[in-house]
């Protein structure tokens, strides 16, 4: 993100030895801008909009893994801290386990990552299982082969401590990424109790617009994954997100060229967050979940018949401008930036593992 003050300083320079850039021309339905991303006219459906956002270019990054993909197929594992402690991995790569004192933690999970690629985790995941369901609460990135690492975890299910299933999962339907209402309480307020007071929340404001046996089964589990898994929730979920999603899908193909990666999220008329990516690629992994976290987002909001414009779409996304900075590195792997500025937070994951230090994906939220 910060290639738009190297831009910046370029162009400076530029002008100095008599040379200049002349501006973009955008097509029908684009703002034009010199920044490196662009904002496309939005989907809309309901009380949701949907920008799509295409950059000047893309990153390779098919050597990253999701959570997704990893808890499929095993290379990912994800236990209870002070159930299973795996210990240093030997050169054989068989990860012996021994049971450490205490017991399992609300806010600890311990991940091991056990295949041959990086793995990106992205703040508002949810991962179901165990004695509670948690989301995640910062993106990071897990080198290959890893030795265990603090998940770094918020509660979404304050009602329940017991064991339904010692293994971990993504979450299933509707439930792998958090709506930008809990996402938002995790990543920028990280306080457990903000957690549960917005899934609380988002469960009476769901259960209100159900019918009563709905209602009923809603408000009688404390599991946003189980919430989230209702029919009569998913079918008003999916209401508003199958034709976003499909439009988008089309579109990305569409956009393929141009590199599509991200969009700006506007519900009731009001930008409240942008997702962007390092590629299409990883655009299209994340895309279902995210999808039905906006529209979800939507569901339980009134509607309201205003719009965001595509000039309010383009500002949002540019306005980077922060007051504090927060940095935390894991020197030769990743780093993970916050940064608040008036009315906004964002945060970005960079990888800095070889061949890479590029952003791999930049979150942003109104306040």
């Amino acid at each position: 993100m910060r290639l738009r003050y190297l831009v910046s300083l370029l162009a400076v320079a530029l002008v100095g030895c008599g040379m200049f850039f002349w501006p973009r021309v955008g097509s029908a339905g684009e703002v034009s801008s010199n920044y490196h991303y662009r904002v496309l006219a939005a989907i809309r459906h309901g009380n949701l909009q949907v920008f799509p956002v295409v950059a000047e270019a893309s990153h390779d990054t098919k050597e990253f893994l999701t959570l997704d993909e990893g808890l499929r197929s095993g290379d990912v594992v994800v236990s209870e801290s002070g159930s299973t402690a795996p210990l240093v991995r030997p050169r054989d790569g068989h990860i012996p386990t021994r049971r450490p004192p205490g017991g399992p933690q609300v806010n600890q999970l311990v991940l091991v990552n056990n295949s041959k690629r990086p793995l990106i985790l992205l703040a508002g995941e949810i991962v179901t299982g165990g004695k509670q369901d948690r989301v995640i609460g910062k993106d990071r990135l897990v080198p290959p082969q890893s030795d265990p690492v603090d998940l770094g975890v918020f509660c979404v299910e304050p009602g329940r401590w017991t064991g339904q299933k010692a293994s971990f999962d993504a979450g299933g339907v509707g439930a792998g990424m958090a709506q930008p209402a809990v996402r938002e309480k995790a990543m920028a307020a990280k306080d457990q109790q903000q957690v549960w007071s917005e899934v609380r929340n988002s469960q009476a404001q769901m259960a209100a617009t159900l019918t009563a046996p709905a209602a009923e089964a809603v408000q009688g589990t404390s599991s946003y994954a189980k919430v989230m898994s209702n029919d009569e929730v998913k079918q008003r979920v999916d209401s508003v997100a199958a034709p976003i999603q499909r439009d988008y899908q089309s579109l990305i193909k569409q956009l393929r060229d141009r590199d599509a990666v991200g969009v700006v999220v506007a519900v009731n008329g009001e930008i409240i967050w942008a997702d962007i990516f390092a590629s299409t690629d990883l655009l299209e992994k994340y895309w279902p979940k995210l999808v039905r976290s906006y529209a979800t987002e939507a569901f339980v909001t009134r509607a309201k018949s205003q719009e965001a414009g595509l000039k309010q779409a383009q500002e949002f996304l540019e306005d980077l401008e922060g007051r504090r900075e927060t940095v935390e590195t894991e020197p030769g792997v990743y780093r993970h930036t916050e940064i608040t500025g008036d009315g906004f937070k964002a945060f970005e994951l960079t990888s800095l593992l070889p061949k890479t230090g590029f952003d791999l994906h930049v979150a942003k939220m109104a306040d």
